[in-house]
């Protein structure tokens, strides 16, 4: 698959009708790798994309082979470290907060936890199985909309 730096710019996953902008802002992330999945249930992606590319604390990539319709999610590292409020874990799939559409449901498990349940340490030991099958994914829509032949009604102000 082709991957070119893109753009921060846009956030979220923006079709521009060529291909697919992703740009993701994390200020204290040390990677991120663009999952992308054939199927809004899938529990392993199709593709892991490392975002190589880092503007201002937004991780950005183009992928000019992606279409509307395609989904995905993002694997943020960084320190897990719950005392400085940071719980990093790359085993998690993680939605989009810039996302223009979602679908799936969560089927609830303890892989769905960034710590391990029921653990000595208590949420202070990442947990190391995989969420993406009880996550919804990020959807790439097109949000282009033709009116066709639809005009204003032209009602005037007063009466």
């Amino acid at each position: 698959m082709r991957v070119w730096p893109g753009r921060p710019y846009p956030l979220g996953a923006t079709w521009d009708g060529t291909g697919v902008n992703f740009a993701l802002f994390s200020e204290n992330a040390t990677g991120v790798e663009l999952c992308l999945f054939n199927g809004p249930d899938d529990m392993d992606e199709r593709i892991r994309i490392q975002m190589r590319e880092r503007t201002d604390q937004v991780w950005h990539c183009y992928l000019p082979d992606v279409r509307p319709g395609q989904y995905y999610g993002y694997r943020v590292h960084g320190p897990y470290d719950p005392h400085r409020g940071h719980r990093f874990n790359p085993a998690k799939l993680l939605l989009d907060p810039y996302a223009k559409a979602i679908t799936g449901a969560i089927r609830w498990s303890n892989a769905l936890f960034a710590y391990r349940i029921g653990g000595s340490n208590e949420d202070l030991e990442p947990d190391p199985h995989n969420s993406a099958g009880g996550v919804p994914k990020c959807v790439v829509i097109d949000n282009a909309f033709t009116w066709e032949d639809d005009r204003p009604l032209g009602v005037p102000w007063h009466s």
